[in-house]
């Protein structure tokens, strides 16, 4: 099974850590350019010095995933720095607020939404309209395996990752047969933005996975090489779980 993405231009949204920053390395170890965004210049800049020369070239820019005239900017800049888009990640996300859904405050209500899904279809809108429409190519959602149970904990971030499955479904039928769109729904990764829910208690959560472990960026990275590869060219519309069996 070839996995490579030679020839390929990415752009990864959230890219300056954590599963980002794991995707972006992945992507370029397999030979595609790649444009990591995220919303701190320096975050970036350390997200590249971590991932070294290790294929393709890498590039940054500042963008709020939030903001759409940000996302349009992101990615003229992609295409003028690299060609093309072929491979677009909608990564970034954001969980501002933790506690019973019902006593969410509308602002932080809002940010998340506005992040979390709206910010995915902007972008995804971006590149349809910048590029892929004539070339074709993959868009990735990272959503969560909150989007398919219930944690009282952090709700309405898990209402904005179902949504973004079915925004998923839509945009895959839309947009077919040109650009794939496909889901990714982690598990439980170690990632800082998942640390409350982990670092406290990581035996004993892992323990409660059947594999035994809690996922890293890594796993997810894998996954995403292989949705965004040729190897899975009539995948579309459909939501991969990489959870170490934790929805069983």
């Amino acid at each position: 099974m070839d996995c490579r993405l030679d020839n390929k231009v990415a752009l990864v949204t959230g890219a300056s850590r954590g599963i980002g920053q794991a995707i972006a390395a992945a992507y370029a170890a397999a030979g595609a350019s790649v444009m990591l965004s995220s919303r701190k210049a320096e975050a970036l800049d350390e997200a590249v010095r971590a991932i070294g020369s290790t294929g393709g070239e890498l590039a940054t820019f500042v963008a709020n995933a939030g903001d759409p005239e940000a996302a349009a900017a992101c990615v003229a800049a992609t295409v003028e720095r690299f060609g093309a888009l072929d491979i677009l990640v909608n990564n970034a996300a954001t969980s501002p607020y933790m506690g019973p859904m019902i006593d969410i405050d509308l602002p932080r209500l809002d940010k998340t939404y506005d992040v979390n899904l709206r910010g995915a279809f902007v972008w995804t809108q971006e590149a349809w309209r910048q590029s892929m429409s004539d070339r074709g190519g993959v868009v990735i959602n990272i959503s969560s395996i909150g989007g398919m149970s219930v944690e009282t904990s952090i709700g309405h971030y898990n209402v904005t990752k179902a949504a973004l499955i079915h925004l998923t479904r839509s945009l895959a039928a839309d947009l077919a047969p040109g650009v794939r769109v496909v889901a990714l729904c982690p598990g439980l990764v170690k990632t800082d933005m998942a640390r409350a829910l982990w670092e406290r208690n990581e035996d004993a959560v892992a323990q409660m996975v059947p594999l035994k472990r809690l996922g890293e960026p890594s796993d997810i990275a894998d996954a995403a090489v292989f949705l965004a590869s040729d190897s899975a060219s009539w995948i579309t519309g459909t939501t991969l779980v990489v959870d170490g069996g934790m929805l069983l």
